[in-house]
């Protein structure tokens, strides 16, 4: 791999956390404005992006080919199916030796697709653990993407044993650059355990509180317990729909385990148990506070 200096960087998917990306190359990481590069299905993104000096030139959605040709690093910034579609359009265009990453939230599928990828390009594939709750709309999303700190915040990588030593190597020095805190090694099966229960779960937990109350005044109510709760209930819902069904086995789990112990719960205060219950919360704080120190 190249010195990141001497390396051109193209960005496939320039949303909200594509843009956030660019930013942190080129603010974080030293990446030159000149070397920055982008491909996006949306004209106007890549007009904006320009003309804020966040890349150097962007490509239309059918011309990703020419882009690819001169990146010696490319970030995925796409969902799992469109990573997927477009490996398949363009595997041949990526430039030889170069180093390929994704942020997509399941790895499952995509797993299967970089381990018969060309044998002369690396995918490593990757899960930063940092965004907001924002949906993409009509709307650029250039300056939403400002408000997506990577700073302290955790990344998940799932190396394959095709993938290089060095080419691992120089992609976490990368991703400390840009501010991530913690990076873990685990299996693509593994992430898809784990982020159903720390993400996906949590996301289909704010989703079904909101859809079981119809009072939009409640929020004069609220105290921050339910604005913290439910703030990822304003999602992208394509974007979450297709995480959900993609996970679908492993999310089922985990919504029957979270269920298990909503009913425990439900029976202790409808029994009026209140020293069953009250041990039970205590458990559940000690648990919690553990969890603040992995």
């Amino acid at each position: 791999m190249r010195p990141l200096e001497e390396c051109t960087v193209g960005i496939v998917g320039l949303g909200l956390m594509g843009g956030a990306i660019a930013l942190a190359l080129r603010n974080n990481c030293g990446v030159d404005q000149n070397r920055l590069l982008a491909c996006d299905k949306n004209s106007e993104t890549l007009i904006a992006a320009q003309k804020t000096g966040l890349i150097a030139q962007g490509y239309d959605a059918d011309k990703a080919g020419e882009m690819l040709e001169t990146c010696d690093l490319v970030f995925l910034c796409l969902n799992p199916s469109s990573i997927i579609r477009f490996l398949e359009k363009w595997e041949g265009s990526f430039k030889s030796n170069c180093l390929i990453t994704d942020i997509a939230g399941t790895k499952g599928s995509i797993a299967d697709a970089a381990e018969k990828i060309r044998q002369d390009v690396d995918f490593i594939l990757g899960h930063p653990m940092a965004g907001t709750h924002v949906s993409r709309g009509k709307a650029v999303q250039i300056d939403n993407a400002q408000r997506c700190d990577f700073n302290g915040k955790n990344y998940i990588l799932t190396p394959l044993a095709r993938n290089r030593p060095e080419n691992l190597s120089f992609l976490k020095d990368l991703i400390r650059k840009m501010g991530f805190g913690r990076i873990t090694e685990v299996t693509p099966g593994e992430h898809d355990r784990k982020i159903a229960f720390t993400s996906q779960l949590c996301h289909v937990i704010a989703s079904a509180l909101i859809d079981c109350e119809s009072d939009t005044a409640i929020t004069r109510f609220g105290g921050g317990s339910f604005e913290d709760l439910t703030r990822i209930a304003m999602l992208n819902a394509p974007m979450w729909t297709e995480l959900f069904i993609e996970n679908r086995q492993v999310l089922l789990e985990r919504i029957e385990q979270f269920e298990k112990s909503l009913d425990a719960l439900k029976e202790l205060i409808g029994g009026a148990r209140a020293a069953e219950l009250e041990k039970m919360l205590a458990g559940v704080r000690d648990r919690r506070t553990a969890m603040n120190n992995p």
